[in-house]
C-alpha cells in the first residue's frame, strides 16, 4: 500500500468514527447541561465549596466565577511546583524555579499546556498527577462551561441569566470528561501505553553512559490530554514518545479523542437552541476547513523534491516511522486547528509551507473544530460577524437565531477577534526588536522568525505546541508567553460572556422573508469565506516574513 493511500484511508476511517458518535455524544452533552437533576456526588461538591447549584447567574457573576476559580487554580499549581522538592513522590527532582512555575501554572490552567521543560526530568509523580492532570480536566470543563453560557444566551430571551458556572463546571468534569477519559485510558493501556508510579530506571549503556527513563500515570494523562484538547505530554517528546503513543492505532485513536468533543458540541448547540439544522451548519463550516487543511497539509508533505524525499515516500524528517507522513499530517492539523498542542512529529521539521499551515490553523482562532468549548464559542462569534456582513450587503438589520446583532453585539464580537492577533503580533515584534530574545532562536532568517511567531501564536491562542527550535526556557519567554496565555484565554471570555448576556436580554425577533437562512449551505460558504479573509488580512504580512518566505525559497 502506498503511503498516500494509507493516509487517505486513515482519514476516511477517522471521519467515519466521528460521524458514528456525533449524534449520541452531542445529544448526551445537551442533556447534561440542561438537566435539573443533581447527582449525589455533585451535591457533596456543591456543599463543600458553598455553591447553590440551582441559583442562576448573570454574565458578570458567571465571569467572576470563571476568573476566581482560575486564579485559585493558578496559585495552587504554582505552589505545588515550588514545593515539589519537599513532597513525596517527587522522584528527587528539585522544586521548579519561579519563572517556569508561573509559566507552567498559567499554561495548564488556561488549557494551553505550553511546556518549556523536559517533563520526565522536571516533574515528579505528585505534580504530574495532582497538578497537571487535574488541570487538564478543569481547564477543559471551564471552556465548555463558557461555551454553554453563550449557547444559553442565544436560546433564552428577556433574561440576563446564563445558568450556574459551578454547576456547569462540575457536570462537565464528572459527567463528560471523567468517564470519557477513563474509557480512553483503558484503551491506551490495552494498546501499550504505560500506567504506573515507578521510579527512575537505567535502560542500557549508550556511548559510555546510561539512559534513564521514569514511569508514571501516562495513559490516564494522555487520555484527558487529548479528550480535553490540552496537549501537555508526560514526556518531552509528547505523543511521539512510544510510552504515550505506541502504535499507529493509538495515534489514530488519539486524533479521534482530540476531535470528538469539539465536533459533537455543534450537535449540543443545535439541540439547546431548538434547531439541529443550525448545529449542522456550524459543523459543516468546521468540517470544511478541517478537511481542506488536512488535504493541503498531506499534499505539501507528500510533494517530492529530490531523491531523499522520493526514497522516503514524503517529507519524513521529524516524523515517526511508525506513523508516516499521512498520519503525522492528520495529527498536526487536528492539534493546531484545536487548542490541543499535542504533537506526534516536530512541526519545525515540516516543509516550509507545511509549517505555515500549522501556524495558520492556530491563527484562524482554533475554531475548526477548536478546543473543548472554545472552538464552539469562537465559531459562534465568527457567525455573528458573518451575519453582520451579510446584513450590510442587503441593507437590513442582521439577525442570528432570532436575535438582533446591533452595535453593542458587534463591538463585543470585534473585540473578541482583535485581541488575540494583537497579542501575537505585539509580543512577536517585541521579541524580535529587543537584543536578548533572538538569542533563543536555533535558526536564523525566515525559519528563525517562524519559531518566535509560532511560539506567541501558540501561547495567545492557548494551543501549546512549539516549533521545537526555540529555547523558550528563559525569563523573557517564560514571562511573556505566560502573559500571552493569560490574556489570550480570559480577555476573549469576557467578551463572550458579555455578548451572551446581551443576547439573553433580548426578545426574539420573528423570521421574515428577508431573514438570512443561517442553516443553509450559502451561509456556511459565507462563514468559511469570512474566517479565511479576516485571518488572511490580519496575519499575511507576518506569514510572508516566515513560513511563506521559507516555503517559496525551497
Amino acid at each position: 500500500m502506498s503511503p498516500v493511500l494509507a493516509g487517505v484511508l486513515q482519514l476516511v476511517a477517522l471521519v467515519g468514527a466521528l460521524a458514528l458518535v456525533y449524534v449520541p455524544v452531542g445529544t448526551y452533552m445537551a442533556r447534561v447541561y440542561s438537566s435539573s437533576r443533581h447527582l449525589r456526588v455533585e451535591r457533596w461538591i456543591y456543599k463543600g465549596i458553598g455553591a447553590d447549584p440551582d441559583a442562576e447567574m448573570t454574565w458578570p457573576a458567571y465571569l467572576r466565577g470563571v476568573l476566581a476559580f482560575s486564579a485559585v487554580s493558578v496559585l495552587f499549581l504554582y505552589l505545588l511546583q515550588r514545593l515539589q522538592g519537599v513532597l513525596p513522590g517527587s522522584l528527587h527532582f528539585d522544586s521548579v524555579n519561579p519563572a517556569q512555575s508561573f509559566n507552567t501554572a498559567v499554561s495548564f490552567v488556561t488549557n494551553t499546556n505550553w511546556q518549556s521543560y523536559y517533563g520526565e526530568q522536571t516533574m515528579g509523580h505528585v505534580v504530574q498527577t495532582a497538578g497537571l492532570a487535574v488541570q487538564n480536566f478543569l481547564s477543559a470543563a471551564v471552556g465548555m462551561a463558557v461555551a454553554v453560557a453563550l449557547v444559553r444566551g442565544f436560546a433564552r430571551s428577556r433574561t440576563g441569566e446564563l445558568g450556574n458556572f459551578w454547576t456547569d463546571l462540575v457536570r462537565g468534569t464528572l459527567r463528560i470528561l471523567l468517564p470519557g477519559a477513563a474509557i480512553a485510558a483503558v484503551v491506551l493501556v490495552a494498546c501499550g501505553a504505560i500506567q504506573n508510579f515507578s521510579g527512575i530506571h537505567e535502560v542500557g549503556q549508550f556511548m559510555g553512559g546510561s539512559q534513564q527513563w521514569n514511569g508514571g500515570a501516562v495513559a490516564s494523562q494522555e487520555a484527558i490530554k487529548e479528550l480535553g484538547t490540552n496537549g501537555g505530554g508526560y514526556f518531552n517528546a509528547n505523543s511521539a514518545h512510544p510510552f504515550e503513543n505506541p502504535t499507529p492505532f493509538t495515534n489514530l485513536f488519539e486524533i479521534f479523542l482530540i476531535l470528538v468533543i469539539p465536533f459533537s458540541l455543534t450537535r449540543t448547540f443545535g439541540v439547546m437552541v431548538g434547531s439541529v439544522k443550525q448545529g449542522y451548519a456550524i459543523l459543516a463550516t468546521m468540517a470544511t476547513i478541517w478537511i481542506g487543511f488536512t488535504a493541503l497539509m498531506m499534499w505539501t508533505e507528500f510533494a517530492h523534491h529530490g531523491p531523499a524525499l522520493q526514497a522516503a515516500g514524503g517529507a519524513m524528517e521529524g516524523k515517526e516511522t511508525r506513523f508516516g507522513v499521512g498520519a503525522s499530517s492528520i495529527f498536526a492539523v487536528a492539534t493546531t486547528l484545536t487548542s490541543t498542542g499535542a504533537v506526534d512529529s516536530f512541526h519545525s521539521s515540516f516543509t516550509g509551507l507545511g509549517g505555515g499551515i500549522t501556524m495558520l490553523g492556530m491563527q484562524l482562532g482554533e475554531i475548526a473544530p477548536g478546543g473543548t468549548g472554545s472552538g464552539l464559542y469562537g465559531m459562534l462569534i465568527m457567525a455573528v460577524i458573518a451575519v453582520f456582513i451579510a446584513g450590510l450587503m442587503v441593507g437590513r438589520t442582521p439577525e442570528y437565531l432570532g436575535k438582533k446583532i446591533g452595535g453593542r453585539e458587534m463591538k463585543l464580537a470585534a473585540c473578541y477577534i482583535l485581541i488575540t492577533p494583537a497579542l501575537v503580533l505585539v509580543f512577536t515584534a517585541a521579541s524580535m526588536a529587543l537584543p536578548t530574545p533572538p538569542h533563543s532562536m536555533l535558526n536564523s532568517g525566515a525559519h528563525g522568525f517562524s519559531e518566535v511567531l509560532y511560539a506567541f501564536t501558540s501561547a495567545a491562542n492557548n494551543n501549546g505546541s512549539a516549533f521545537a527550535g526555540l529555547n523558550a526556557n528563559t525569563d523573557w519567554f517564560n514571562t511573556m508567553t505566560g502573559l500571552a496565555m493569560l490574556l489570550g484565554r480570559f480577555l476573549p471570555m469576557i467578551f463572550v460572556l458579555a455578548l451572551a448576556g446581551s443576547l439573553a436580554g433580548q426578545k426574539p425577533v420573528p423570521a421574515t422573508a428577508g431573514t438570512l437562512r443561517t442553516e443553509k449551505p450559502l451561509f456556511t460558504g459565507l462563514l468559511v469565506g469570512a474566517i479565511l479573509i479576516i485571518t488572511g488580512l490580519t496575519y499575511f504580512p507576518a506569514l510572508a516574513l516566515g513560513p511563506l518566505a521559507e516555503g517559496l525559497a525551497s
